[in-house]
């Protein structure tokens, strides 16, 4: 996918969200070898990359998630990072959402050159349950930078944050069931949980998807395909859009530009997704037919 960007692969498992990781099943199947052993991908540059008419991939405005399949503080990427790092301050025009498991690691392995934070930057802490989200919102709490969010995925019981979001700093929160072999289950209570505590502090609440066990006013429903999944989580209408995240992007002269010059567009499949209020839009693969339609037109 075009707005995935992984300079490494492979992760060891650190909490009880770690279990069932995605990326351990897909390297199954796939062959892929072990996913623990951490190792670069030949991709460190690929947010520079161009195009035939010598443009940038990437477009100015663009998000671009970080490691997906990995975490950007792992130890062993500790050797890769600073040149990861010079990437992105090589693009402030292209906002880069980084999630992690290891807030604790965070401070010792920023830029010297960090200060209070870059602005391209939203740094998003993942919290599976209570006792993580306990654990690492109050260390990102203390993190310099601009732009925070959480990563409620895997959703494996109910969580209380209102008493973090109240406080200003948490600009965005995702939700999201679990997948693949093993998923635990997810409940409608435990999302409205959280939809509700973002909506009582104007933060904005994205449910993108069920996970294979969802369960709803004491039904189970199973659901394997991702495409269903995400249906579901649109259809019960639990997404929020809070207060506006205003991201201060400037090209390389260090020059404003328009956040709203990237308007992501998408395919009519696209209008009942839970993932499209924090989706970059079509890529335009040719894999699917159908209408380009704008935010605004959807």
């Amino acid at each position: 996918m075009r707005d995935i960007w992984n300079p490494w692969h492979g992760c060891r498992k650190c909490s009880e969200g770690c279990v069932n990781c995605y990326m351990y099943y897909l390297d199954k199947i796939h062959g892929n070898g072990d996913s623990s052993i951490i190792r670069q991908t030949g991709n460190m540059y690929y947010p520079l990359s161009k195009n035939r008419s010598g443009g940038f991939k990437i477009k100015s405005g663009e998000t671009i998630r970080v490691c997906m399949t990995s975490d950007f503080f792992i130890e062993e990427a500790d050797q890769w990072r600073e040149e990861a790092w010079n990437v992105i301050y090589e693009r402030p025009d292209v906002k880069f959402f980084i999630l992690t498991k290891r807030p604790q690691r965070v401070e010792q392995c920023l830029p010297k050159d960090w200060g209070e934070g870059w602005e391209n930057v939203f740094f998003n802490v993942t919290c599976e349950n209570q006792l993580r989200a306990d654990e690492r919102i109050k260390i990102m709490k203390d993190l310099p930078f601009k732009h925070k969010g959480i990563m409620t995925a895997p959703l494996l019981g109910e969580i209380s944050i209102k008493e973090y979001l109240s406080e200003g700093q948490i600009e965005q929160v995702i939700c999201g069931g679990e997948n693949y072999a093993g998923a635990r289950l997810c409940k409608y209570e435990w999302v409205k949980k959280l939809r509700d505590d973002c909506v009582a502090t104007n933060v904005t609440f994205a449910f993108i998807g069920t996970g294979n066990k969802f369960e709803k006013d004491g039904r189970l429903i199973s659901l394997n395909n991702n495409r269903e999944q995400m249906k579901l989580a649109y259809s019960y209408g639990l997404s929020y859009q809070g207060k506006s995240i205003k991201f201060k992007l400037t090209d390389r002269l260090g020059l404003p530009i328009d956040e709203e010059s990237y308007a992501p567009q998408f395919k009519c499949k696209c209008l009942d997704c839970g993932s499209r209020p924090v989706c970059n839009g079509c890529e335009n693969c040719g894999r699917c037919d159908g209408e380009f339609l704008t935010a605004e037109e959807i």
